[in-house]
């Protein structure tokens, strides 16, 4: 069965990215959640587990299954995250199967997900940011980029895969705008900061023409060789930057993305505002980062609720009253 299967997966790859606008990511997960890895550690993949099982159909494939399954990815430590996003990249394959009517029917229609635990996004402070972004020598080209990219992902909370897909042709510094393409191949505008701007200009204008020599790319952001950056080399620039600054937390492309609608709501920023800029497709996914600190929430309770003052005001009150007594007395 495994060469069958390998052709009706690359199909369904093949319809996530051009139907279904995918992205890359979303389809390499869902193409190892299926598969698995046989290069390490344990095998978790979905047809892995099959063929130990010695099942040699998809047809075969019931409820019974799907729970033995689950539970096996439980005895192997599979964070619930995981055996969600594991449990959706089956269902989607099914039902692609079922819509080429591969299949009759669906075995994972009546399978539940499991109830993943809500954790709130870790971000960092506004003395941490600072620290990290001061970090970058700016007397060198590399510096120069590297301020550039960490002042663009909080000022503008773009993804990873935003900043090192951005073009020159979609940046916009005058007016302090960029056009990022995000999940799904959908395009949406961004707003920076003047320091944001400013980095990256300082950038376009110096380290950028230095690194890129007689190299010509639409790309923004370029290594020392005039090619395109990676995400893992984002990843490993921030943690690089986040250890020389003290930072003991996991210092992240994501953890900027966090922590700039985390800023931006704790200023008072409403939470639709959040959710465009963020590019998030729902609200419910927006509304994770509403974990407000203690003080900006007491601080828009006592601007808002109209008697969160009172007492305040009639303790204000009392000791006028007292004052103007003893005033009276003497």
């Amino acid at each position: 069965m495994q060469d069958e299967v390998n052709g009706y997966i690359a199909r369904f790859t093949d319809y996530l990215e051009a139907e279904r606008h995918a992205s890359r990511y979303t389809v390499r997960n869902y193409r190892s959640d299926l598969i698995g890895n046989k290069l390490h550690g344990t095998e978790k993949g979905f047809f892995q587990f099959l063929d130990h099982r010695g099942i040699d159909s998809l047809e075969a494939v019931d409820k019974s299954i799907m729970r033995e399954y689950l539970g096996y990815l439980v005895d192997q430590h599979v964070a619930k995250v995981s055996l969600a996003r594991k449990l959706s990249a089956i269902r989607s394959f099914y039902r692609y199967l079922l819509r080429e009517h591969i299949i009759e029917r669906n075995p994972t229609e009546l399978t539940v997900s499991p109830k993943l635990d809500r954790r709130l996004p870790e971000f960092l402070t506004s003395e941490e940011i600072l620290k990290l972004i001061s970090q970058p020598d700016i007397s060198k080209p590399h510096g120069q980029r590297d301020r550039a990219i960490i002042e663009l992902i909080y000022a503008a909370g773009v993804r990873v895969s935003e900043l090192t897909g951005l073009d020159l042709i979609q940046l916009d510094l005058e007016s302090r705008q960029l056009r990022v393409l995000g999940k799904g191949n959908k395009e949406r505008l961004v707003i920076i900061g003047q320091p944001a701007a400013r980095a990256i200009s300082n950038y376009l204008k110096g380290g950028r023409q230095e690194m890129l020599g007689k190299i010509k790319t639409g790309a923004v952001f370029i290594n020392r060789y005039g090619v395109r950056i990676s995400e893992r080399w984002v990843q490993e620039m921030l943690e690089r930057y986040a250890a020389a600054a003290g930072i003991a937390k996991g210092v992240h492309p994501h953890l900027l993305r966090h922590t700039f609608a985390t800023h931006l709501l704790d200023g008072g920023a409403d939470l639709r505002v959040v959710q465009d800029l963020l590019g998030h497709a729902n609200l419910a996914t927006t509304q994770i980062y509403t974990h407000v600190t203690q003080k900006q929430a007491r601080r828009v309770y006592m601007a808002s609720h109209p008697m969160a003052g009172v007492k305040d005001k009639q303790n204000e009150y009392e000791h006028e009253t007292s004052q103007g007594s003893e005033d009276y007395s003497i």
